[in-house]
């Protein structure tokens, strides 16, 4: 029987045929087409023929097409549907990628290709985003130990195959841990609860079989009862839980792996020639140095702390109004900010959420796009991985663009957090027929889903990630969508969701579950006035996760990352009732992979643009100013990586942002 995965796919789209994969089909499809890809580059070095872009640069673009297939299907089924089978194969395959990119790497015959195309750069009289692909080529061979020989280059293979082991270790034990604690409530544990929460404690239970409600380690569930739940010892035990995954001393504990990925890191960078991991993983960054990200973030740190300091004082008086006479700790923190938010804005999630249907945020943010980009989606009936997904078409003046794929609900097999992730990207060489990309969340579910302020916010970061991914327009995928610089990925998301506040766009959308009727103008104007509520706390835990990062990269890999934790927190005062966003043993964006390992700081650094990117529709006609989509479009979403970061900002606004609009739309300008 013909092996799915690796069959022509006749599909719609030619997207994989999800209803014929059975988890038996990715370890032979992943040998063939491991071992086509293996044959494919080798066969690129041992050409006799001189090296031309064609024969090297671009031979390279093509190799592997069988394996990213395969690829495709199974890292996007092992990160939202996962079962001990996958998990299985991803510890299996993570070495087994990692030694292929080592050879690739090690390969001195394509190498010495690439060089020789390098050295001649300035007579091949390249396209600009030819030389543009021939540069990072080159620049990602050298970083990648291409020019290390013997006992160093044998380490180096080393280095990166057990990092590759390590990092699926970290991603599974977190899962474990998320998926295997609960906290059954009685009804009397219900009181005070809202409504909505209720329910999707109900439907967690019942997803577990069990007859009570229960509260997981799902942020869709586990943050709103730290919000709602009078119960302070209630809201310390899930508190509690939250804070512990990772590090709970058994035998999905986080800390020790931790360890051995920074020395490693660090073992990494030194064989390459640099004093530090930092100074390694910043060079190719908008930022550079880690002066530079240190200045921002501190920049922010001392206006972000002063008003948390000053919002502690209040929320520790409502406490003791009710009778605590204890600290503020994290477990209160959540608690009495809505009820501040509730006196001082007369505005509470129970009030807010009915307006926030799922469905009608997702046609929000198509809406959107269809203004800004003109942008149309229509529903696709195909096969997908799990029932919960669904699919559109998306189309421009009647021609195919894209396949786009919601997974919004949480569940047990799916990791923690939201991500955007193309299954196929663009690209014109060699020509396919349009990027595949999904969005996935951790909505909780209902009927209707309802989603708080935050997951509306989120709906609609994702979505301008995809727009990124859909609407690049290059020729070669390694510089389509978002393979650009991580400090710079992040912009087109966090610009998307400032749409979501534009108030036409909620009173045309956010409309109530139960009446259908649009969100009262007085609503509207609490939701937009209270905007910035709490932002101290928000900004302080975000920053103080970036400074740890950056200092666990920055100098000699720390032997207690726990104890490199509380020094970093003691030395820039962390206050007491707030914890890190993501504390070292789940800290998943720093170490399930390198992707954004000293470079968490990377959302603030694209905020500072994003604020900036949207003052020019605001300067301009307004949030659906057609020469500003125009601009955005034109030189930073259909671009994707074909020029430099820098280079693209410049191009859509003229100027480089200073932090100023960050801080003013973080509402902490002095």
């Amino acid at each position: 029987m013909t092996n799915p995965l690796l069959s022509e796919w006749t599909t719609p789209f030619e997207m994989a045929p999800f209803d014929k994969v059975s988890d038996a089909d990715f370890a032979p499809a992943f040998e063939v087409a491991l071992a086509e890809a293996k044959d494919e580059i080798a066969a690129i070095g041992q050409q006799d023929a001189p090296a031309t872009f064609a024969n090297t640069i671009e031979a390279l673009e093509s190799a592997g097409k069988q394996l990213d297939k395969v690829l495709s299907v199974f890292f996007s089924m092992a990160g939202a549907d996962s079962n001990p089978k996958r998990q299985e194969l991803q510890r299996a395959f993570s070495p087994k990628l990692a030694a292929y990119s080592s050879d690739i790497y090690s390969d001195k015959a394509l190498f010495s290709r690439i060089e020789t195309l390098w050295k001649q750069r300035d007579v091949l009289e390249l396209s600009e985003e030819r030389a543009r692909v021939l540069m990072l080529t080159y620049r990602g061979f050298r970083r990648s130990g291409a020019a290390l020989t013997g006992s160093q280059e044998r380490r180096m293979r080393e280095i990166m195959t057990r990092l590759a082991g390590l990092g699926t270790e970290f991603t599974q034990n977190l899962l474990a841990d998320e998926a295997s604690w609960q906290m059954e409530l009685s009804e009397v544990d219900l009181e005070g609860l809202p409504e909505f929460l209720i329910t999707a404690a109900r439907a967690a239970g019942k997803e577990k079989d069990l007859s009570n409600p229960v509260i997981t380690l799902s942020r869709s569930l586990i943050v709103p009862f730290l919000q709602f739940s009078p119960r302070r010892d209630l809201r310390e035990v899930a508190f509690r839980a939250w804070a512990a995954r990772g590090a709970n001393g058994d035998a999905t504990d986080n800390r020790v792996i931790c360890a051995e990925i920074l020395a490693l890191r660090h073992e990494r960078a030194n064989l390459l020639g640099y004093d530090s991991f930092a100074d390694f993983k910043l060079e190719t960054e908008m930022a550079k140095t880690p002066d530079a990200v240190r200045d921002l973030l501190m920049a922010v740190w001392a206006p972000a702390k002063a008003q948390a300091n000053a919002d502690a004082d209040i929320l520790t008086s409502m406490m003791q109004a009710d009778g605590v006479n204890a600290a503020l700790q994290p477990w209160d923190w959540r608690y009495y900010a809505q009820k501040r938010r509730k006196i001082e804005h007369d505005l509470d999630e129970a009030e807010l959420k009915p307006y926030f249907q799922l469905d009608r945020m997702i046609d929000a943010a198509f809406t959107c796009a269809n203004r800004l980009f003109g942008l149309e989606f229509k529903p696709l009936d195909v096969a997908l991985y799990h029932s919960d997904c669904r699919a559109w078409e998306v189309t421009r003046n009647g021609e195919h663009v894209a396949v786009f794929i919601g997974d919004y609900f949480a569940r047990a097999s799916k990791r923690s957090g939201a991500w955007c992730s193309a299954m196929r990207g663009q690209a014109k060489f060699p020509k396919v027929q349009g990027p595949v990309v999904i969005n996935v969340c951790n909505f909780a579910k209902g009927d209707p889903a309802l989603l708080s302020y935050d997951d509306a916010r989120t709906l609609f970061h994702e979505f301008g990630h995809a727009l990124h991914q859909m609407l690049s327009d290059v020729t070669y995928e390694s510089v389509s969508g978002t393979n650009v610089a991580r400090d710079f990925v992040e912009l087109p998301s966090q610009l998307y969701e400032h749409w979501l506040e534009v108030p036409e766009v909620l009173a045309e959308f956010a409309t109530h579950a139960d009446t259908g009727a649009a969100m009262p103008k007085e609503l509207l104007d609490k939701v937009l006035g209270a905007a910035t509520f709490d932002m101290g706390f928000q900004t302080v835990e975000y920053v103080a996760s970036a400074l740890v990062d950056l200092a666990f990269h920055e100098g000699a890999a720390p032997s207690d990352p726990m104890a490199k934790q509380a020094e970093v927190l003691d030395q820039i005062g962390m206050p007491l009732a707030i914890t890190m966003r993501h504390a070292t043993p789940q800290f998943a964006h720093v170490f399930s992979g390198d992707g954004y390992s000293s470079g968490y700081y990377s959302y603030m650094w694209s905020e500072v643009m994003d604020a900036d990117a949207f003052a020019a529709f605001e300067e301009a006609g307004g949030a659906f100013d057609v020469e500003r989509a125009k601009a955005l479009e034109t030189h930073i979403l259909s671009t994707g990586g074909s020029k430099d970061a820098e280079e693209l900002y410049l191009a859509y606004r003229g100027r480089l942002p200073g932090v100023e609009a960050l801080l003013k739309g973080r509402g902490l300008a002095a």
